[in-house]
């Protein structure tokens, strides 16, 4: 790979930056990041990442890069690229290991103050009823192979036929809990084995569920639509597809890298390994990858059965009080297919978002219809310290970034370098100290999360509003966190 110093950059305006063609590129890549941002994203290889992407077959408009964008395997995280149905290609790079990491938020009929005295019993069971860190599993629901088949072509239409949660949970999930075409003999044994236990856990990394109130409304109006207010308390569940995820990634990759050879692909980076999208290789991948996808959202679908469990457990209130409903679930490593306007025509695209959140305009067809009038739903997180934010989509985003925005703060501290900077640190002290409980499967987990280890969930978000790309509703800070 070369230096990120052969990355030339040309300021567009206060928001965004142009990486122009040269070489073998095929299009230009487009950053978006403020000037202080920049200085950080240039201190790794994101940027000639995005450079990289440029030179893949069939790309349709320029390879982007949100304002969280780190480096990553392949595409940086934080990378959106889109690639022709018929001429282009799916790499496995572009979606990222963790297959639909994604993230979902509840609303509730509660306020802060409601919970205030009731936080760390809230945590403390969550923390018993899912199960969190690496290789967690519970022990009464383990699947044989026929039922891992359904949820992995179902998703989280199969958790709720099996009393996980309610069918209107199904209207405001991204593709209705459910990306069509998966093929479970597509996965393997191995991907399978390591999925079997893993349903309804959280895992490790960044993972987590929190508890926070809504802090700050920006957009009275879209915040109604959305059943927000101040001071109304919510939760977020984060997590993926788990081992099982990673392992369809895994396996994909070494058939991708022979199958770019086969192709005769001239790749700048061996990780941006892929093939054509009508390929056996392509296809098989796509279908691969929906299981994987499937099994994300039935994940989230049955931790959100848990979280409603565990509330009604220790506040001792039932479901018509707590008012525990899913306002929205987006995913963040995907490839999917999808239908642009690309100079002035329609095209058949397969746009991948890696560490990117659709971010689809109002009276787009796939927003809900509860949604119609403000658009998509944005989740973005940020670390357990300080804020997340709601958004919505904007018509901006869909022509210019594919209806695409950023998924998150960012990192800007390796796990190795946020453990040394935490030595000898109280870390759940500090949090507790500003009014956050955390608990975690290990210290170890809690220490590789602390906030400075990220961007300022802030700082990025600003970059989106600025530029147009999603527009800001609420913002949510936390009051209890798991973290896996």
């Amino acid at each position: 790979m070369t230096d990120q110093q052969t990355v030339h950059l040309k300021k567009i305006d206060e928001y965004r930056w142009l990486i122009p063609r040269e070489g073998g590129m095929r299009t230009d890549g487009l950053v978006y990041a403020d000037e202080r941002m920049m200085d950080v994203i240039k201190k790794d290889q994101s940027l000639q990442q995005v450079k990289n992407v440029a030179f893949l077959p069939g790309i349709v408009g320029p390879s982007l890069a949100m304002p969280d964008i780190h480096w990553g395997y392949g595409f940086p995280i934080g990378g959106v690229a889109a690639f022709d149905a018929e001429e282009g290609i799916v790499s496995p790079g572009g979606v990222g290991y963790d297959i639909n990491c994604g993230v979902r938020l509840m609303r509730s009929g509660l306020e802060r103050n409601d919970i205030q005295g009731r936080i760390k019993g809230i945590v403390d069971a969550l923390l018993v009823n899912i199960p969190s860190g690496v290789g967690s599993h519970r022990k009464d629901l383990k699947l044989d192979k026929q039922q891992q088949h359904k949820v992995l072509q179902k998703g989280a239409q199969w958790a709720v036929d099996q009393g996980y949660g309610q069918w209107k949970d199904i209207e405001h999930i991204e593709e209705q809990g459910r990306i069509p075409d998966a093929d479970p003999d597509l996965v393997s044994t191995k991907a399978l084995e390591r999925g079997k236990a893993q349903l309804g856990t959280l895992g490790s990394g960044n993972h987590f569920v929190e508890v926070g109130y809504v802090a700050e409304v920006y957009d009275e109006g879209a915040a109604g639509v959305l059943g927000l207010a101040k001071d109304q308390v919510t939760i977020i569940v984060h997590t993926g597809s788990r081992g099982l995820g990673h392992q369809v990634c895994d396996d994909s990759i070494r058939v991708m890298l022979q199958a770019a050879q086969h192709y005769g692909i001239e790749l700048p980076d061996k990780q941006l390994c892929c093939a054509p999208l009508g390929s056996k290789e392509g296809k098989e991948y796509l279908a691969a990858m929906a299981c994987a996808a499937n099994f994300a959202f039935a994940n989230r679908q049955i931790i959100t059965h848990w979280v409603r469990e565990t509330f009604e457990q220790v506040l001792h209130m039932g479901p018509s009080t707590l008012k525990l409903d899913l306002i929205y679930d987006v995913c963040h490593n995907i490839a999917k297919l999808e239908t642009h306007e690309v100079d002035g025509r329609e095209r058949r695209l397969c746009v991948h978002r890696k560490g990117a959140t659709r971010a689809f305009p109002p009276h787009h067809p796939d927003v809900p219809v509860t949604y119609k009038d403000i658009g998509q739903p944005v989740l973005i997180p940020g670390d357990m310290g300080r804020c997340s934010y709601v958004l919505v989509g904007t018509e901006c985003a869909y022509e210019e970034t594919f209806g695409s925005t950023c998924h998150g703060a960012g990192r800007i501290m390796s796990r190795h370098q946020a453990k040394k900077s935490a030595r000898g640190r109280m870390v759940t002290k500090e949090l507790e100290a500003k009014g956050i409980y955390v608990r975690g499967a290990s210290m170890g987990t809690i220490v590789e999360e602390i906030p400075e280890a990220y961007k300022d969930v802030s700082d990025v978000v600003n970059v989106v509003q600025g530029a147009g790309i999603g527009k800001k509703v609420a913002q949510l800070k936390p009051m209890g966190v798991i973290k896996g």
